[in-house]
């Protein structure tokens, strides 16, 4: 107990209490005693106080002139997005005249039939019929945005996530396995069309596409189903789906609707002939 009363009444320790003591002797502590001392304190005050009334006076002058930098900031911006609107429809417009065109030169070389034929095939008109739907997701436990915005950039080594290649695969399975027509995501595939990756989005034709990944495909449904299933493309999608998680499903479907390319690029070719050597 005498531990216990000893601190609770020396709480300072001595060696403190002295030292405070000897300053309050010397007069060491307080408000300055000499007028030179006091002069220097109230000079300091004031100085310290004009900077902080002058930082005032330059904020309040400054406000104005940034708010108004601010509107003609958000007044431009707002005016070149108007712009990329315009351009952009333009651009639309201007795709759609050249689709238009092209189907019109198809629609007017050789007999109907093969223009018909040539028009599925090239991508430039619109098709219906049977044929088989393919949706293909990332695994569960993959990071996805859910509000269809692309996603983030975290390289290949994540192998939950369907790549390029893995489409690239599964739309040459499809047209090797007997489809008419196929469309990505109700993007239409034609025989120029690319299918790339820009980091963990993949392109279509330079457009990027968020899974799920729709797959349409025009074609005898039930044929087309085995034949795919069997293929080495459909194998491969099915080791994806065991090891490493990748959803997918493959349905029969009476009626697909399938719209036409959105730019379609004619080209024609010349058989090579043989040159006689004299």
């Amino acid at each position: 107990m005498s531990l216990i009363t000893n601190v609770m009444d020396h709480s300072l320790d001595d060696g403190y209490a002295e030292a405070a003591a000897r300053k309050k002797a010397e007069g060491a502590g307080g408000m300055p005693r000499t007028l030179r001392a006091k002069l220097g304190l109230a000079a300091g005050l004031v100085l310290a106080a004009l900077v902080v009334t002058v930082g005032a006076a330059q904020a309040r002058v400054a406000a104005p002139v940034v708010a108004k930098e601010r509107e003609e900031l958000i007044d431009r911006i707002e005016g070149e997005t108007s712009v990329a609107d315009k351009l952009e429809e333009s651009v639309d417009e201007l795709r759609d005249d050249v689709g238009a065109r092209q189907r019109e030169a198809l629609e007017k070389s050789g007999d109907g039939n093969r223009s018909d034929l040539v028009g599925v095939l090239s991508g430039a008109v619109g098709v219906h019929g049977p044929g088989v739907k393919l949706v293909v997701n990332d695994a569960k436990d993959v990071g996805a945005d859910g509000d269809g915005q692309p996603r983030g950039t975290s390289g290949f080594s994540d192998t939950g996530r369907v790549r390029d290649r893995d489409m690239q695969r599964v739309v040459n399975g499809l047209w090797e396995s007997g489809a008419e027509a196929v469309s990505i995501n109700g993007q239409r595939l034609t025989a120029l069309s690319a299918i790339r990756a820009a980091g963990d989005a993949i392109l279509v034709d330079n457009r990027p596409l968020v899974p799920p990944y729709t797959v349409l495909a025009v074609g005898d449904g039930e044929k087309l189903r085995s034949r795919f299933q069997d293929s080495a493309d459909g194998l491969y999608l099915h080791a994806l789906q065991e090891s490493y998680g990748i959803r997918t499903a493959l349905s029969v479907a009476e009626d697909l609707e399938l719209p036409a390319a959105s730019s379609v690029t004619v080209r024609t070719a010349q058989p090579i002939t043989e040159k006689g050597t004299s």
